[in-house]
């Protein structure tokens, strides 16, 4: 009996050992375009030879789609949650929390599982989400803040702008809808144009509006998740145009937008400078 009880305890100890020395991967990371394993490593406090490590990389080589077994924190979505009280429960932006699920969508259900990213990286949001800009400092849904020229926008304007891209570039390929929000921040920062999102949208010159959803109504038609996302890429600093504050379709006869130097064609949109 004595030597089936030591017996037992050994297999038991063995069994405890064998459980920690298996790595343990708490969540999935699904890798999009733009991103590196040291721009996850970021976001999930970790190092991206330990990303690399966990998944057998040969190198530092990912491609948009591939999944990544990630050690992180993740949270069970309750009842009455939403994604800006999930951020403020864990203390984290609500950028990096999107960034950590990919989710660019404010629709979220009981008993989904969310990867949980670093507190330390509340500043840090570069991957974007909903409210960002470049290299972005956001701990609340309203508002999202460019760290380059430390302007804060709001929920609100960040919807304006994902349904101008939706309305605009709907059908077009996805750099194209960065690349409509895109003028609207290079008009934000162009003293010849207004200087928010919103009376840039609405701007009205010499009686006439500067962008065509505006005057049939398009406008508020909701945003698409591509559109979203689009709109926050922009909002991070992505600008395919290099500059461009105005766009146009290319069955346009208006000699004064033809007359412009194009920054950009894509697909059927023209973008100039």
């Amino acid at each position: 009996m004595l030597k089936s009880n030591k017996l037992k305890t050994l297999l038991y100890t063995l069994g405890i050992t064998l459980m920690l020395a298996t790595p343990a991967y708490a969540s999935t990371y699904t890798v999009e375009s733009g991103d590196s394993l040291f721009k996850i490593g970021k976001l999930f406090n970790t190092s991206y030879t330990q990303i690399a490590k966990d998944n057998n990389l040969s190198g530092d080589m990912i491609y948009p789609n591939q999944v990544l077994k990630i050690s992180a924190d993740t949270y069970t979505v309750k009842k009455s949650d939403s994604l800006f009280l999930i951020s403020q429960k864990f203390n984290i932006s609500l950028a990096s929390l999107r960034k950590a699920n990919n989710r660019w969508t404010d629709t979220i259900y009981p008993g989904e599982t969310f990867n949980i990213p670093s507190a330390s990286k509340v500043n840090t949001a570069t991957e974007t989400a909903s409210g960002t800009k470049s290299s972005v400092k956001s701990n609340n849904t309203s508002a999202a803040t460019d760290t380059s020229s430390k302007t804060a926008y709001s929920q609100a304007d960040i919807d304006l702008l994902a349904r101008l891209i939706n309305s605009e570039a709907e059908g077009e390929p996805y750099n194209a809808k960065v690349a409509v929000g895109a003028v609207v921040l290079n008009r934000i920062a162009d003293s010849r144009f207004p200087n928010t999102i919103n009376s840039v949208i609405y701007q009205i010159d010499s009686g006439h509006y500067q962008f065509t959803p505006v005057l049939n109504g398009t406008i508020n038609k909701p945003a698409s998740q591509d559109s979203i996302k689009a709109a926050y890429a922009a909002l991070k600093g992505e600008d395919p145009t290099k500059g461009a504050v105005y766009y146009f379709d290319d069955s346009a006869t208006n000699k004064w937008l033809w007359s412009k130097p194009i920054a950009l064609r894509i697909d059927k949109m023209i973008f100039t400078y």
